[in-house]
């Protein structure tokens, strides 16, 4: 059968779309492999939203050139943001590449890997590629026995609002809303497919609205929490601006939505905002997390925040220091600015990057300080969690995930997939509390996140107390 190698680089958003090319791969007849030496066609989805990620996918592209030199039959295609940045001159620096699809093209990727497939026979070899030294990028959308229990459905592409420091508008277009239909069929869908847990994503999943009646971001979580069968409900990324009343008393109503809300910030300073072009003050920030923790008590406030971006004094890092530690984020996601091209930002004095550098450390310290304290909370209580799989780093003890996105491990004993498959929701009794996430014994199980779980005693034999 003839093989499809997908790897991704980016967001949600990208992962979403390497979803869709796993879909239509499959259906025209693809296996989804793990090791693209095994493929007949390579797909690099690309992110161009910082520089390392550009970096990345070339070297990626030069990478996979012994692939093609091995076996010239080999489809390599690359798609994305890089992808849709790059068309007119992707394929001069990498000439071995046979197709660019942009970000607005994955139907006709779909249709290209139908047209190619029947060029693969079914037991096409070659002893030259066998002999090709393994390559180290990671597969995406193979399916293994914990796929299927969360999904992505995509509600909007592109982004309208033109942050001065991000590509986004310029290689995914203006904001694209799909009809709710269509959403609510793809969540019925996937809940039908044995999804426990569905993530909506979008550029600006808060700016949402439906195409043919206008209906906004929050009366869709409404009807897409109303569905029968769905367990968890959970979305990323909003903006500010767009932090309503009206979504913030819904997402307090829904018992079913998960209590983690994702808000970036990107600075602590009036001025570095208004540099971005954000659209709101420091101040309005606050006064948004204020309406939201009032309606939604407990959940966990995340965010993400760019240090030295161009123009940002001292004073100005300073006060997203201050702002850090007066708002106590759960999770924080925190960059170095990385110049794109084609964006306003890239073209004003850039701040050195050692000071930047430094900054970031000096973030990062008092950001996980907040994690910390966090996940220290959860210690001596139990949390109910749905599987990821084994761990990483530890095959022998389980991950799983909270519904406020905190990882926690637990050893697995002699329980196999096929017990964590049918009972998905594991109840930890928290030991230890680390910044990325806790530690604990296995106490329960249970087949649905509200059902009563069948307790579970296993006798612990290893330190519980390292990390994923």
């Amino acid at each position: 059968m003839a093989g499809i190698y997908i790897e991704t680089f980016g967001c949600q958003m990208n992962e979403a779309d390497s979803q869709y090319i796993a879909d239509r791969a499959t259906a025209a007849g693809y296996a989804i492999v793990a090791e693209p030496r095994e493929a007949s066609v390579v797909v690099l989805n690309t992110c161009t939203v910082r520089d390392n990620a550009e970096r990345r996918a070339y070297g990626r592209m030069q990478h996979f050139r012994a692939l093609k030199r091995a076996d010239p039959s080999l489809k390599l295609v690359v798609c994305g943001c890089l992808a849709e940045q790059d068309r007119d001159t992707m394929q001069l620096v990498a000439p071995h590449v046979d197709a660019v699809f942009g970000t607005s093209e994955l139907v006709r990727l779909g249709d290209a890997l139908a047209s190619w497939r029947p060029q693969f026979a079914d037991d096409e070899s070659s002893e030259e590629r066998a002999l090709t030294a393994a390559f180290g990028g990671t597969a995406d959308c193979i399916v293994d026995r914990f796929s299927h229990l969360r999904a992505f459905v995509t509600v909007q592409r592109g982004c309208s609002y033109y942050c001065t420091f991000c590509i986004v508008p310029h290689v995914r277009g203006r904001f694209d809303h799909r009809p709710s239909a269509e959403i609510l069929d793809e969540v019925r869908l996937a809940l039908s497919s044995g999804a426990r847990e569905i993530m909506l994503v979008g550029q600006t999943v808060n700016a949402y609205k439906d195409p043919a009646s206008g209906a906004d971001f929050a009366g869709l979580l409404e009807t897409v929490a109303g569905l029968e069968g769905l367990e968890r409900l959970t979305f990323v990324t909003s903006h500010p601006k767009d932090c309503t009343d009206r979504l913030a008393h819904a997402m307090g109503r829904l018992p079913n939505l998960n209590p983690r809300f994702h808000l970036p910030v990107q600075s602590g300073a009036n001025s570095v905002l208004r540099r971005m072009n954000r659209k709101y003050t420091v101040e309005a920030y606050l006064e948004r997390i204020a309406v939201f923790r009032e309606q939604c008590p407990g959940w966990a406030l995340t965010t993400d925040l760019i240090v030295g971006f161009p123009g940002e004094t001292d004073d100005d890092f300073e006060q997203t220091l201050r702002l850090c530690e007066r708002v106590k984020f759960a999770q924080a996601f925190m960059f170095v600015y990385s110049p794109r091209r084609g964006t306003p930002a890239a073209l004003w004095e850039q701040v050195p990057s050692e000071v930047a550098t430094q900054r970031l450390r000096r973030l990062i310290a008092t950001v996980d300080g907040g994690v910390r304290a966090y996940h220290q909370a959860k210690v001596g209580t139990t949390v109910r969690a749905l599987v990821q799989g084994p761990s990483r780093k530890d095959p022998s003890k389980i991950a799983a995930r909270t519904v406020d996105n905190v990882t926690v491990v637990a050893y697995a004993g002699e329980l196999d997939e096929d017990s964590f498959v049918a009972a998905p929701w594991i109840d930890v009794a928290v030991d230890d509390a680390r910044v990325w996430g806790c530690s604990g014994r296995l106490v329960g199980m249970s087949k649905g996140f509200a059902g009563e779980a069948t307790a579970v005693h296993i006798k612990e034999t290893v330190d519980l107390l390292g990390v994923i």
